[in-house]
């Protein structure tokens, strides 16, 4: 797939972190990529940022938080001052920690310095460092910026219980790193396994070899969302990477993403994308949308 198309700076994909700032533009259309992006909020009055369906009027100090091949869209922002940090999933999901850090956060997409400004002001502090180091001769500057980035992640991991207290209820001491590896390696099962017959939450359960409800309610504090929920996520995922690069019709593409009829498939795509997966298709084919 051409993502120039979509993205307005070319990303290394070979690079696990990336970062720019100084764009004339006030705004970008609706599009996706392989790699996340953390954006510091620029100076302004009019901060407008769309993230799948849900947009948000922001802040000086706010940071929108884009998770890998989410849809976006920069509706009337300053982004000559603004920071925009990219970061390579496959960099998120070779260490244990970030995998479970972003499963967590999947579904965070703002973080407001008003609601939380002990925080926002630390990976504020951590994102000048990065900006500082990287349009800088440092030596090892990649690496550098990607253990700051690290330092943002486990900031973020540190402050967890003021976006879900209700997650951590009568969780003590936290789960030990054998049952979440466990998790991970679920979870890995089930992304590399969508087609298969049986991937209900009692079959995960017993692959993990936990009790089903022992799973569920780790399952619900490590993604911040329930199995069958978490679940249509990473089918979505699979289904809107073919959908942009891929000539399959709707329903090949709705059955290898392991859903099991359109009408379901066309339910959960629009119920979190804002609309059908052909109106999908179509931002990216660049012609008239699929009946």
């Amino acid at each position: 797939m051409d993502y120039s198309k979509y993205e307005i700076y070319d990303f290394d994909s070979v690079s696990a972190f990336n970062m720019y700032t100084g764009a004339k533009e006030r705004s970008y259309k609706m599009h996706w990529h392989s790699y996340g992006e953390i954006m510091l909020v620029g100076p302004g009055e009019t901060n407008i940022y769309k993230v799948n369906q849900n947009t948000y009027r922001l802040v000086p100090g706010d940071f929108v938080v884009v998770w890998p091949m989410e849809m976006h869209e920069i509706v009337d922002a300053d982004r000559e001052k603004a920071l925009v940090i990219q970061f390579s999933n496959a960099f998120m999901t070779s260490l244990f920690d970030l995998q479970r850090i972003m499963h967590f956060y999947r579904n965070l997409h703002v973080i407001c310095i008003n609601a939380h400004p002990e925080l926002a002001a630390r990976l504020s502090d951590i994102v000048y460092k990065m900006n500082d180091i990287f349009f800088s001769d440092t030596p090892n500057r990649e690496l550098r910026c990607c253990m700051l980035f690290m330092e943002f992640m486990l900031t973020l991991d540190i402050h967890r219980s003021e976006f879900a207290p209700e997650l951590l209820e009568g969780v003590h001491n936290g789960y030990t790193d054998d049952v979440m590896r466990r998790m991970i390696s679920v979870t890995d099962h089930i992304k590399n396994n969508l087609t298969s017959d049986d991937l209900s939450q009692a079959t995960m359960a017993k692959m993990a070899g936990i009790s089903k409800d022992y799973f569920s309610r780790i399952f619900k504090n490590v993604t911040g969302m329930n199995y069958n929920k978490w679940l249509n996520m990473i089918r979505l995922e699979k289904a809107t990477e073919m959908l942009a690069i891929d000539d399959r019709t709707l329903t090949e593409i709705a059955m290898l993403s392991g859903f099991q009829s359109i009408p379901s498939f066309n339910r959960v795509f629009r119920s979190e994308k804002g609309m059908t997966p052909s109106e999908y298709r179509a931002l990216f084919a660049g012609n008239e949308i699929q009946k």
